[in-house]
């Protein structure tokens, strides 16, 4: 085969591979563009013209979020504060905790922070339904349950990435910088916030995007956990959207669901460079 066959074969290849790969974005973004459609439409039309633009007396303008903010007697506005609260308070736990633990266990390297690394990465395939109604029982034993206090639930649970996405970046860090800090009299504290942190800022965001994105959207742990009476996230007001009969407002349901995930769109398009950087540093290395 000579060279502009090759090149020929190459081309037809990355055609190929270029139309595959839109076919599985417009799959992926088309769940996403159903959302937005009916988010605007009255609630009959979304069930039978799922698929439709709006327009006419299909169109419903502001009214299916108006309508999804006021539903009830529970406001909107403070599941959206409990769900803000949930996901900063957890996110936070879990990348100051996780990033020191990397830290410690890869540096360590003794028998027993090996161990406490594979159970960790062990963690992240054991199903959330073998465990949730014994840590439903345990999170009402301990207190667990409310928007303060869940944040510590989803530190166990996201531990087993975080740990293993920053133990993998910390091993690509030089030791010789660790001891230089400590002979001018760092402690292993003031090593690790004053050295060791500024280093860890890739897979630093990288872990904080994807735990946001995780916390942000779920349904399952708040709902086993806090008193949904009292305290509900978005997800958990969605959920209550229902009216008389159990009927369903969809419109007003599409409504809410396209407020709940255009921050997380956002952030995530922000900061989709960082996630490609921190997963690359922190799984590829040792």
């Amino acid at each position: 085969m000579n060279k502009q066959q090759t090149l020929a074969a190459e081309r037809r290849s990355k055609t190929i591979l270029s139309v595959v790969l839109g076919v599985i974005c417009v799959i992926y973004v088309l769940p996403v563009l159903t959302v937005v459609l009916n988010s605007f439409k009255v609630n009959t039309f979304v069930k039978t013209d799922t698929f439709a633009f709006p327009s006419g007396e299909s169109f419903a303008g502001l009214d299916n979020f108006i309508k999804g903010m006021t539903f009830g007697n529970y406001p909107f506005y403070k599941s959206a504060l409990y769900s803000v609260i949930i996901t900063v308070l957890s996110t936070f736990l879990i990348l100051l905790f996780t990033s020191m633990a990397a830290w410690y266990i890869t540096r360590v390297n003794s028998r027993f922070c090996r161990a406490v690394y594979y159970l960790c990465v062990f963690s992240m395939v054991v199903p959330f339904q073998m465990v949730m109604f014994t840590l439903s029982k345990t999170a009402d034993t301990l207190k667990l349950n409310t928007p303060w206090t869940i944040p510590v639930v989803y530190l166990g649970f996201g531990a087993g990435l975080a740990i293993f996405m920053f133990a993998g970046f910390v091993k690509s860090i030089p030791l010789e910088i660790e001891e230089a800090a400590a002979i001018d009299g760092c402690g292993p504290l003031r090593t690790y916030f004053s050295v060791v942190l500024p280093m860890l800022k890739p897979t630093m965001i990288s872990v904080g995007i994807l735990e946001i994105m995780w916390v942000w959207n779920d349904y399952l742990l708040p709902v086993l956990v806090l008193d949904i009476n009292e305290y509900r996230t978005i997800p958990i007001h969605i959920q209550y959207l229902k009216g008389s009969y159990g009927t369903v407002d969809l419109g007003a349901t599409m409504a809410l669901i396209l407020m709940s995930i255009i921050p997380v769109i956002i952030f995530y398009l922000l900061c989709q460079k960082h996630i490609i950087k921190g997963v690359a540093a922190g799984a590829v290395k040792g």
